[in-house]
This record gives structure tokens, C-alpha cells and sequence, in this order.
């Protein structure tokens, strides 16, 4: 890079950590710095561009870019939608909507059959705990490690102190019980009302927290036992990320609501989604003024919506996710198996893969080690030695192969840094 452009890219870093320091959040901004101070200012594909003309492939962004960065059918559907009509006046009717609720619809769990638009993973949360209270299930129940959102009623089924605390009282009657544990969540239902449960089919920002197998049949056997009205929230783990359409087809699950989000508009805009049964929709069908949002089912969404859609099955993004993540998995279990004293478990399913390190830090200095090799990863909110990837389906085999060779690098950087467990703190 020359001198003249150097000093340009100093300067829009200076505006950007300056406007964020000013009008944003200060505690951003120091994390952006600690994150050598890059600016993303374009995408494409599974990569990231910075202003300073580098580029970084992104198996993070929290499970967004299954498509990857500004799919082309996505971009083409959004544009057009644009140029004719991108925001309903919410009195007439408009096809937009109806379309993208009748291609979910045909891809969801069967009988579920209505569909309720929202712009975040938290309204989608806010929006099904609402249906289960017009249904007289206003106890709930979620897990330890679990995340569901930082508006209020969702905040109230995260299963995590740190982000509550300084929020509380939040919604009354709250259980948390321990993730992949049917004989407590058994036991809690049995100890009240009629309860709303609300699980992931994979806990994310737990820690990539894997259940043991036919958990969620027994879930759904004990909610009908005990009168309880199901909601799985596959915002991060549907539209296709654990190489199937859905968590709840993993074990042939019909919940009676189910939650989609994150990759649901291909990247491109925010939207999610309540896909519910007929039955669990009442309230809602009678009265269309229940349960409303501005911004609801805005055709720019809509547009976005249905165009992913169609890319996961004209692409097969599922069967890649699937073949892709299984490779990544076996590669990176690999590569991590000569440092048990710094990696405890690689795990994962399809694209959501998570790396338990060993000792506090360690997870950070891994993002850290990473980003110094282009690569961007997450950390786990909920668990902090996890290490998260959530890459797209559309990886080359050369990315794959870079991936890898960075977490390998990665790891023996720390390794160099750490050669043994003593030296961690570990024993």
C-alpha cells in the first residue's frame, strides 16, 4: 500500500473509532481496537474487505451467511423489490408476505402452517411467549446455557446471570433447567401449571452444547404429558446450518412453534420468523391487531426471504452444509489432537462448530491468533473458553484448506506460548 493510501485508510479508522467512541458505545469501540482497529467495508462470498484493501474470510458473523456474503439470486430478488414497492402500507393487503410465509411454510416441520414475520431473533422469542400466555402458559421454562435474546421476556429465558443481573425482576415464574436433561425438565413441568418450553435443538452461544440423542423426542413426549406448549428456537441452528432444514427434523419433531432468523434472508437484510401450528396461532388469527410491528413482513424482507429459500434447495446448501461441516469437524479435531492441554473438544453439527479450550483466555487469544490470519471467528457469550465457527456453505476446498491452516497455526502459536498445562494454570 502506498504512503498517500496508508494515511487515507489512518484517517477513515480514526472517523469510524472516533464516531464509535462519541455517538456509540465506548466499550465497542475498545474491542474493535483489541481487535486491531479493522474497518469492514465490503463483502462478497465467505470473505470480508477492509479499508485498508486486505480481506478476511468470515466463518463467524453468528450464523448469518449460510449464502454467504450478497448472494447473487438475493441481491437480484431485494433490488427488484426495491425498485417497486419495499415498504406496505400494513392497510391493503400485499403478495409479498404471502409468498415468503407459503415457501416457509413448505419447508417447515409439518403442521406447522402459519407464519408470523418479525425483524430480530428477540421479537420472534417476545412473539412465541405471547402466543403461549394466550394459551394460559404463562409459567415458562428454558435451559442453563441457553440464549434466546436481550429484550426483556426474552432475556428472561437466557439462562445466564451475567446478562440478567443488572436487569431484574424480569418475567415471573422462570425455571431454568440443565440442558439435555429430560428427567429435570420432566420434573419441573410436573411441579406447576401447564408451562411454555423453550429450547435450542443445539445450544449456540452456550458452547456449541450438543443434547444426547432422542432429547428432543423426549422433550416433545413431556410436553404433551404435562400440557406443555413447545417452542424450539432455531434462529442460529434452522434454514439448513446443521445440514438439515431444521433441528426438529434431526428427530421428527413437530414443536408447536417453531423460530427462524439469522440466515432466513440470506444475509441481506434482518428478518425472522414464528412458524407456528393452526392451534398454537389462535389468538393471533382472530385478531390480526394482537400482535403487531411496523415493520413486520416489509416486502424488501419478504423478497430476501424467499429468494434464500430458494438458493438452499436449488443449491443444495443443506446436503454442503452437511459433507462441508463434517469435513471441517474431522480436520480440526485433527489438528487440535496433538494440544489436549489447550483444547479440551472440537464439536459440532453441520456448520455450527465449537472449539472448548482448556483455560480462561484461551478462546480470545485463539480470536486474536485467527484474525492475525485473516480469518474471523466468535466467541460464545454464554461460554467463555468456546471458540465458535459458523462458516458458509459455499467454502471452496482452498478456503477450507486455509481454514484449516490457521487454526493450525493458531494453536501452535499457543502451544509455543503455553507448552504445557502447568504453564496455563491447568492441572
Amino acid at each position: 500500500m502506498t504512503t498517500s493510501r496508508l494515511e487515507a485508510d489512518s484517517q477513515v479508522r480514526d472517523k469510524v473509532r472516533d464516531n464509535y467512541r462519541r455517538f456509540l458505545s465506548r466499550g465497542r469501540a475498545k474491542l474493535g481496537d483489541m481487535f486491531g482497529g479493522h474497518v469492514e467495508v465490503g463483502s462478497e462470498g465467505p470473505w470480508v474487505y477492509t479499508s485498508d484493501g486486505d480481506r478476511f474470510l468470515n466463518a463467524g458473523g453468528y450464523g448469518v451467511f449460510l449464502h454467504g456474503a450478497r448472494h447473487p439470486a438475493v441481491v437480484a430478488a431485494v433490488i427488484a423489490q426495491i425498485q417497486s414497492h419495499p415498504i406496505a402500507t400494513r392497510l391493503l393487503l400485499e403478495p409479498s408476505v404471502g409468498d415468503a410465509a407459503a415457501a416457509l411454510v413448505a419447508v417447515a416441520p409439518p403442521g406447522l402452517t402459519r407464519v408470523h414475520f418479525a425483524g430480530s431473533g428477540a421479537e420472534a422469542v417476545e412473539a412465541a411467549i405471547k402466543m403461549a400466555r394466550a394459551h394460559g402458559r404463562r409459567r415458562l421454562v428454558s435451559a442453563v446455557g441457553g440464549y434466546h435474546g436481550k429484550t426483556m421476556g426474552a432475556l428472561s429465558v437466557t439462562g445466564q446471570d451475567l446478562y440478567q443481573q443488572p436487569f431484574r425482576p424480569l418475567l415471573p415464574d422462570v425455571t431454568h433447567v440443565p440442558y439435555g436433561d429430560p428427567e429435570a425438565l420432566g420434573a419441573a413441568l410436573a411441579g406447576g401449571p401447564p408451562a411454555c418450553v423453550i429450547l435450542e435443538p443445539v445450544q449456540g452461544e452456550g458452547g456449541v452444547v450438543i443434547p444426547p440423542p432422542g432429547y428432543l423426542r423426549e422433550v416433545s413426549r413431556l410436553c404433551r404429558q404435562h400440557g406443555g406448549f413447545l417452542v424450539l428456537d432455531e434462529i442460529l441452528t434452522g434454514v439448513g446450518r446443521l445440514g438439515h432444514w431444521w433441528g426438529a427434523d434431526r428427530e421428527d419433531v413437530r414443536p408447536d412453534v417453531l423460530l427462524a432468523g439469522k440466515s432466513l434472508s440470506g444475509g441481506i437484510v434482518p428478518v425472522s420468523a414464528v412458524i407456528a401450528t393452526a392451534d398454537a396461532f389462535q389468538a393471533f388469527d382472530k385478531d390480526p391487531f394482537l400482535h403487531t410491528s411496523t415493520f413486520s413482513g416489509a416486502p424488501i424482507a419478504m423478497a430476501a426471504t424467499r429468494a434464500a429459500i430458494a438458493a438452499v434447495t436449488d443449491e443444495g446448501l443443506i446436503d454442503r452444509a452437511a459433507t462441508l461441516g463434517a469435513e471441517l469437524l474431522t480436520r480440526l479435531q485433527a489438528v487440535a489432537a496433538p494440544y489436549p492441554h489447550l483444547v479440551r473438544q472440537v464439536r459440532g453439527v453441520g456448520l455450527l462448530i465449537g472449539v472448548e479450550f482448556a483455560g480462561p483466555g484461551l478462546a480470545g487469544e485463539a480470536i486474536l491468533e485467527l484474525l492475525s490470519a485473516r480469518v474471523i471467528v466468535n466467541h460464545s457469550m454464554i461460554a467463555s473458553t468456546v471458540l465458535r465457527l459458523t462458516p458458509p456453505a459455499v467454502l471452496s476446498g482452498d478456503e477450507v484448506a486455509l481454514l484449516v491452516e490457521a487454526f493450525d497455526r493458531a494453536l501452535r502459536t499457543l502451544a509455543h506460548r503455553y507448552p504445557t498445562a502447568h504453564r496455563l494454570g491447568v492441572h
